[in-house]
């Protein structure tokens, strides 16, 4: 592989690294393409993960249209907030969302998607009893564990992180959007080969989409082998579909300090063992 092409998707993979670890946690809390056939909310023509940054601004015009109509609805507070933060406005998302629970103060969805927005805006603990008051001990609901397990890796409690993971598998085994959140938490600690082993898992199973496979790529870029990283992100996305993952990606959580650290404790291991070597 030529090396400015290394060069390219080694920055990619690191500025899109932290802030995949929320995505399938949390997009799963209430999601944009299971909610927006209710009523009259505007309906996407294609799921959100496959939109580039010109279809992306359209369904947000259209939904805060229909946002301004009646803020009141939980159904369209929710999409707009969705797709606000997928266009990296996590401020004015959270806004929306915090109106939008004031009207709706015991709805479990409008929950879920306030402390979603909450944690993209970087409100952690607030984004915790959010989602806490969201869940019902009778009924627990997997996506908001994993979603509280991923909010508290962003918050550096690793150990808690992986406990809720492995909680929300107790109740969805080999559910792929735990098993890569898992992986991930381990990735935010550098140990990218047990990541590797939970994101191929997650990637095996049959329900496993897109996102999984490229957090797979991610963690098999960070161990430098580039060409079977790209191999694995190209596999099944389009030019388009990758610059809407990307624009995906903004909106969700960067930790930059974290990644900065852990790329130079690889640049450093790297230089150790060549150094063994000769």
């Amino acid at each position: 592989m030529p090396a400015s092409l290394t060069i390219t998707f080694t920055n990619r993979i690191l500025q899109g690294a932290a802030a995949s670890l929320l995505v399938l946690a949390l997009a799963g809390c209430s999601t944009t393409k299971d909610r927006m056939t209710t009523g009259s909310v505007p309906k996407l023509t294609k799921p959100v993960e496959e939109m580039d940054a010109t279809e992306l601004r359209s369904a947000t015009d259209r939904l805060g249209q229909a946002y301004e109509k009646n803020p009141r609805d939980p159904v369209t507070g929710v999409n707009y907030a969705n797709l606000l933060r997928m266009n990296g406005r996590d401020t004015q998302a959270l806004a929306v969302m915090q109106q939008v629970a004031i009207a709706n103060p015991g709805d479990r969805n409008v929950l879920a998607a306030y402390g979603k927005a909450q944690a993209a805006a970087g409100q952690f603990q607030q984004a915790l009893d959010t989602i806490g008051r969201a869940q019902t001990p009778d009924r627990p609901d997997w996506k908001l564990i994993s979603a509280q397990g991923a909010i508290l890796d962003q918050m550096g409690r690793a150990s808690d992180a992986r406990q809720r993971y492995r909680d929300a598998l107790d109740i969805q085994p080999n559910e792929p959007s735990i098993l890569s959140n898992l992986g991930m938490s381990y990735v935010l600690t550098g140990d990218l080969r047990t990541a590797e082993t939970y994101l191929r898992s997650a990637a095996s199973q049959p329900t496993a989409d897109s996102r999984v496979r490229q957090n797979l790529a991610l963690v098999v870029g960070l161990q430098g082998r580039f060409p079977e990283a790209e191999q694995i992100a190209r596999r099944e996305l389009s030019p388009q579909q990758a610059d809407a993952n990307v624009a995906y990606l903004r909106g969700m959580l960067p930790q930059q300090n974290s990644w900065q650290k852990l790329a130079a404790k690889d640049k450093t291991s790297g230089a150790a063992d060549n150094s063994n070597t000769n």
